[in-house]
């Protein structure tokens, strides 16, 4: 089925049986407000506007891309327009969660720089499964400003009230960003479990020639391999190496060059192809950008 799309804010609060809201471009909501899910077992659908919620004891199951992620505790979830939702759960139950829920409409951002800026905020494109873990005193700071957002949502709409607003949502977005790294630092264990898991299928790509049947790893099939988005697998990534998943994939396959170069007797164009190359100036190209060296300075550098 295609996912059912929303494209307003207004159409949201009718398809969850909510009061209208009283602003066409933004809305606070109360997840205590939302009882069931459209009466029926499951559902997929995209948002026309942005998705900011703080989820406590969600009954439940929420899909994003391939990945279900039960809540059982308070979370942080950031969902850009367009992006499809499942929802599944048991038909008419009464959900008993908590938390708040902001939606913004792209068009309350028009003229202020918030419009263009909020697309450097890489975590909305993280999956579920990936969202943001709060400790109880990170939850009190993002509650205080979603407090202020709340206020003037309610408060009689004046010249100042957009200003004001968006103001917050700089504030609310930036304390994301810093618990967002937080977490990838923290968070240590899971985190070198999977940069282990990382480097290991990356060995095993290039060890099992899967290169010269599929090409060169791509980050996207490499976080997919780890059930991660791209996004989030080069923010951990970053923080946990300081290098790009791009810049993984590049060390391993000039390790593999230089293993081709000194131990067989393979033609530069021979090896490239091996490596997935589909032009080999392409491979020279990055073996010397690498290691200062061309392919055949390398090699002859053995003799």
């Amino acid at each position: 089925m295609q996912p059912l799309q929303i494209k307003t804010i207004a159409a949201y609060h009718q398809a969850m049986n909510l009061k209208k809201p009283e602003h066409p471009l933004i809305s606070v909501i109360d997840f205590a407000d939302i009882r069931t899910l459209l009466g029926v077992e499951s559902i997929s659908f995209t948002l026309d506007f942005y998705s900011i919620a703080l989820k406590r004891n969600f009954d439940a199951k929420m899909k994003y891309g391939q990945q279900v992620y039960d809540f059982d505790g308070g979370m942080m979830t950031f969902v850009s327009p367009g992006q499809v939702l499942r929802f599944e759960m048991e038909k008419d139950k009464e959900l008993n969660h908590s938390g708040w829920l902001l939606l913004v409409h792209p068009d309350f951002l028009w003229n202020t720089p918030l419009a263009s800026n909020i697309k450097k905020y890489e975590y909305f494109s993280y999956a579920v499964n990936e969202a943001l873990h709060l400790s109880e005193k990170e939850e009190t700071s993002v509650t205080n400003i979603m407090q202020i957002i709340e206020q003037e949502y309610h408060s009689n709409i004046d010249q100042f009230s957009q200003s004001l607003i968006i103001a917050q949502l700089e504030v609310l977005l930036t304390y994301a960003e810093r618990f967002y790294n937080r977490q990838f630092i923290t968070r240590k264990i899971t985190n070198h479990q999977t940069l282990t898991r990382f480097e290991s299928i990356l060995e095993e790509y290039f060890k099992d020639d899967t290169q010269l049947k599929n090409g060169l790893p791509t980050v996207a099939f490499l976080a997919g391999s780890l059930h991660l988005s791209p996004v989030y697998l080069s923010g951990l990534l970053k923080t946990l190496t300081g290098k790009s998943p791009q810049q993984h994939i590049h060390h391993h396959l000039i390790e593999k060059a230089k293993e081709e170069l000194s131990n067989t007797g393979l033609s530069v164009s021979e090896i490239a192809y091996q490596l997935g190359f589909e032009h080999s100036q392409s491979f020279s190209k990055l073996f010397k950008t690498k290691t200062n060296l061309s392919p055949l300075e390398f090699r002859q550098s053995f003799n």
